[in-house]
């Protein structure tokens, strides 16, 4: 990937914040957003609407950098946190609760959240957590939700 100017970047950072994830409510949710624009097959982050303002690489690049800051922020949250960001990020899907819980701790469609540089120690303790989590939303726990 050639140099890309960072106020592009930047530009494109803020543009994907104020337009699209200031919208979507919980960091989970965002987290979910951000991996899909992800092709699984070569890793990287497409969104024509951000190329065509801010050219391809500097969309794929702020794509990156949301990602791994919405992972971050969720890595680091408590833990009752994280349970309050996966029941609202299930309610936001309009699916069943337990069919959602259930084929999250079946399939583990959880891994695909995490970013490409993350290090593995990260990624073990992420998983570990959304493990956690789904066990204790599944358990009937009441998230306590976080603003």
């Amino acid at each position: 990937m050639r140099a890309v100017a960072e106020t592009a970047v930047e530009a494109a950072v803020r543009d994907l914040e104020g337009r699209t994830l200031a919208h979507l409510q919980g960091e989970l949710t965002r987290l979910v957003y951000l991996s899909s624009t992800r092709d699984y097959n070569t890793g990287e982050y497409q969104h024509e609407g951000l190329a065509q303002r801010f050219g391809e690489q500097a969309a794929q690049l702020a794509l990156a950098q949301c990602h791994e800051a919405a992972f971050q922020d969720l890595l680091n949250s408590s833990l009752s946190s994280l349970v309050a960001h996966l029941a609202t990020y299930i309610d936001s899907t309009g699916a069943d609760r337990e069919k959602v819980l259930n084929s999250w701790r079946q399939l583990q469609a959880y891994r695909v959240l995490i970013p490409g540089t993350c290090d593995d120690l990260s990624a073990d303790l992420f998983i570990t957590n959304i493990k956690i989590a789904l066990e204790a939303l599944g358990s009937g726990a009441a998230p306590h939700r976080e603003h």
